[in-house]
């Protein structure tokens, strides 16, 4: 809290604004339109390694949040003020920070999986800027940014070598995406039978739920991307620059589309349970990683220069 508190005492409205813009790289949006960019134009299997990452990451955090219930700083003290943009998102519980894990999971995959100087330099300044947001704004101590850091960079370097040899066996990518659904399912039963105390943050609980079924149907849609990408699919990544850019901005349509439009609905079938978003974020995986990929062959030839 002293630390947090040195930084209140420099704030200004430059920092705070700028620090304000930067902390939205470590949102859900951010690492799946990277992890989306990676797997559709850049290299499948880097973008199979960035969102394994993520979805792995998220599912530790979680658990961390609910098991350890840890306030926020301003809760802890009172007398403590944060940079009052920056509250709407910081509901819940404090440790460990997501948004930390979340930016520096991305962004250091870049970072390990990329050849490039300046991607890697651009990523690390964004690994040690999103942290540092988060203890600028207050939301956050740097227990939760620095356990938050660690468990990133410690899935950084020790998935790179698992995933990239999966992905040349399938058994063996069969076997990582066994093992990931399994932890996810793991984490689902303990959020639905763990007895928690009366006093638990239920916004903090019914986010941690929500976000078991969510990465369940990440899961199991990126194991049917994979099967049925091996047998029948086999997009290829490469395209023009205006076909790369159509790709994305096009094929973020749909992607939007099934996460807004279906949520009411599937909600109404599933009697509100959250079963309903498991369905969406499964279907949604199933739209990014079959059905649009569909559309590559035809994209490949923008940009050609015919014979």
């Amino acid at each position: 809290m002293e630390f947090l508190k040195l930084l209140e005492s420099i704030r200004n409205p430059v920092l705070d604004a700028f620090f304000s813009v930067i902390t939205h790289l470590g949102e859900e949006t951010v690492f799946m339109l990277i992890g989306l960019i990676f797997f559709w134009c850049v290299n499948k299997k880097q973008g199979y390694y960035i969102l394994f990452v993520g979805f792995l990451g998220t599912v530790i955090n979680q658990f961390l949040k609910l098991w350890f219930r840890i306030p926020r700083p301003w809760v802890k003290d009172p007398n403590f003020t944060i940079v009052e943009s920056a509250r709407a998102e910081a509901t819940g519980y404090s440790f460990p920070s997501g948004h930390t894990q979340s930016s520096v999971g991305t962004f250091g995959c870049v970072a390990r999986s990329r050849s490039e100087k300046w991607l890697r330099i651009i990523s690390i300044v964004f690994c040690i800027l999103v942290p540092l947001s988060r203890l600028y704004l207050g939301v956050h101590t740097p227990l939760d940014v620095g356990v938050s850091l660690v468990i990133a960079v410690v899935m950084i370097f020790a998935l790179y070598p698992i995933i990239m040899r999966a992905l040349e066996n399938k058994t063996a990518m069969r076997i990582m995406l066994g093992i990931m659904t399994a932890l996810t399912v793991a984490y689902i039963i303990f959020v639905e039978v763990y007895p928690f105390p009366a006093d638990i943050d239920v916004h903090n609980f019914e986010s941690g739920v929500k976000n078991g079924y969510k990465i369940l149907g990440c899961f199991l849609g990126m194991w049917l991307t994979f099967e049925l990408d091996e047998k029948f699919i086999h997009f290829e990544t490469a395209a023009s620059p205006l076909a790369q850019v159509l790709k994305i901005v096009l094929g973020v349509i749909p992607i939007l589309a099934v996460k807004a439009l279906l949520k009411s609905p599937l909600y109404a079938l599933c009697g509100g349970s959250f079963i309903a978003d498991g369905i969406r974020y499964f279907l949604i995986a199933t739209v990014a990683g079959i059905i649009w990929p569909l559309t590559f062959k035809y994209f490949a030839k923008l940009g050609k220069k015919k014979a």
